[in-house]
């Protein structure tokens, strides 16, 4: 089963590859007002899940840029942040730190595009 699920990771990083979007042209000024808006955010994920691909692909088309934290990192205990932390380990987890140090952790896909899509147009 874990060659199947390698094989097929390598086969959804592949046509990512092939169909990467790009991302808007953005000034300096929308680019760093963009990172003011998103500096509380980070993006726990795993390279090859389709989940974490589709929302990796919706950040590039709106030209956001947050932290990636892949949870196999041996280097970095990402893994384990995200398991005290949002309870589980499961990606893609956008981790949101709020102003007054509460910190939030949202794991579907379809709702982390959403909150970072409404987060950069306000």
């Amino acid at each position: 089963m874990a060659i199947i699920r390698w094989f097929v990771g390598q086969i959804i990083l592949f046509i990512n590859f092939l169909t990467f979007p790009k991302s808007p042209s953005l000034s300096a000024e929308q680019q760093a007002q963009m990172a003011e808006k998103l500096k509380q955010l980070s993006l726990y994920q795993l390279p090859a899940c389709p989940f974490c691909v589709k929302v990796r692909r919706a950040m590039k088309r709106e030209g956001i840029e947050l932290p990636i934290r892949n949870i196999q990192d041996k280097q970095h205990n990402y893994r384990d942040e995200l398991i005290q932390g949002g309870g589980k380990a499961t990606v893609p987890c956008l981790k949101i730190e709020t102003a007054d140090n509460d910190v939030e952790w949202l794991y579907e896909s379809s709702d982390i595009i959403n909150y970072l899509k409404a987060k950069v147009a306000n």
